[in-house]
């Protein structure tokens, strides 16, 4: 599975928690209103973003299992929702938080979702989720783990899946090329085999559907402006040196579009969130 740094994810949960769409999550809240408690499952969890983005629409008492190849990244989610909470304390392996009315009990894993990927969903959660990841699957990784929500019934709310709309003003008459490139990159093994990348939403909804789960999608977009200057800026990098990465563009027109993009006045990068149930 493809790493991502602390930084980069503490840079991005603002505008992810602002992009996340009000509809798709208050659905989630409205299936499991009638519960006390609430059991989640949250892959590729990372600095504990997805618990911070879902939890306010979710029942008064969760359980969360976060779920990681990355012990690090496992860490400092630990750490991060300690200062991010009112209250904290350690019982045995698992961290007991307080966030206004709702009491959250942590637990982490770290577990390879390639190999252990049925194990993990054997734990019957009432809720899987994930934020940021799916693109990164691949399709026969997708439909593997649609399969295996679908015999026990499990709901999936996922967040934020990459869907391949870039759109950056002022235009850019490189922008095309770049695009075509870094998606390209997108298809590359993060991890699960040939990645999905713009295409997991759509690949995961029709498994759902076939399963005869109901689905729900919405977008998620990334609208950045003057005032996310940091991470457009992190951003372009990101995608320059995906892109160099294929070889598919020259060093010096990469070069030039990334000091553009460096300046640019706003970007919308598309996501989408699903809403997979039973019927």
């Amino acid at each position: 599975m493809a790493g991502f740094s602390p930084e980069w994810l503490a840079l991005r949960e603002p505008a992810d928690h602002a992009a996340r769409n009000p509809q798709v999550l208050a659905a989630v809240g409205a299936y499991f209103a009638d519960k006390p408690s609430l059991s989640v499952l949250d892959l590729g969890s990372g600095s504990g973003s997805n618990l911070r983005g879902s939890y306010a629409a979710l029942p008064e008492r969760q359980h969360w299992t976060l779920v990681d190849h990355d012990g690090a990244l496992l860490a400092g989610a630990r750490e991060n929702l300690r200062a991010w909470a009112d209250e904290a304390r350690e019982q045995g392996e698992e961290l007991v938080l307080a966030k206004g009315d709702k009491t959250i009990t942590v637990d982490t894993r770290r577990v390879d979702l390639d190999k252990d990927l049925e194990w993990v969903l054997g734990w019957q959660p009432d809720l899987v989720t994930a934020a940021a990841f799916f693109d990164l699957a691949s399709k026969t990784w997708i439909e593997r783990f649609v399969a295996a929500l679908a015999g026990p019934k499990l709901p999936l709310y996922a967040a934020l899946t990459y869907d391949g709309r870039e759109r950056w003003k002022p235009a850019h008459r490189a922008d095309a090329h770049v695009l075509a490139a870094f998606k390209h990159h997108q298809h590359m093994d993060k991890g699960f085999g040939p990645a999905a990348g713009p295409e997991a939403c759509e690949i995961m909804a029709e498994a759902f559907r076939k399963s005869g789960l109901a689905v729900s999608t919405g977008d998620s977009a990334w609208m950045l402006d003057g005032g996310s200057g940091p991470l457009r800026q992190a951003l372009a990098e990101g995608i320059a040196e995906a892109v160099r990465e294929t070889g598919q563009l020259e060093a010096a027109a990469i070069a030039n579009w990334l000091a553009a993009r460096r300046d640019a006045a706003s970007v919308l990068i598309g996501h989408q969130d699903l809403w997979a149930r039973p019927v």
